[in-house]
């Protein structure tokens, strides 16, 4: 019953912009501090951006200034606004909601940046 789930994946052109959803379900995000990770192929999981209960932001140095992690309290839901798109930023991108006791991740949602 308590879940994260993404959304707003797909097929992009390359330099192209997509805006990623987490919502989630049988529980609040207020005091949970979440980040966006992703997988590409053949790849481990990285960290993109996280973003605090205090809406301190944080990105891998890689992505900062095109990628933008908000959340917005009151709808349960956090975004990643990804921007100037390019075939590395293909992979599986997946929410994650921490508090120092209890954590849940998303299932993922695939972004595939191609002509």
């Amino acid at each position: 019953q308590m879940q994260l789930v993404e959304s707003g994946g797909g097929l992009v052109q390359p330099g192209g912009s997509l805006t990623l959803s987490c919502t989630s379900s049988g529980f609040t995000l207020d005091y949970y501090s979440i980040g966006w990770f992703r997988q590409a192929p053949g790849k481990e999981r990285e960290l993109v951006a996280t973003i605090t209960s205090g809406d301190t932001a944080n990105y891998a140095d890689s992505l900062k200034g095109r990628f933008t992690i908000s959340r917005d309290n009151a709808k349960n839901t956090v975004f990643l606004q990804m921007n100037t798109l390019n075939p590395d930023d293909t992979a599986v991108y997946y929410c994650y909601a921490a508090t120092t006791s209890t954590h849940y991740w998303g299932k993922g949602t695939l972004v595939s940046v191609s002509s």
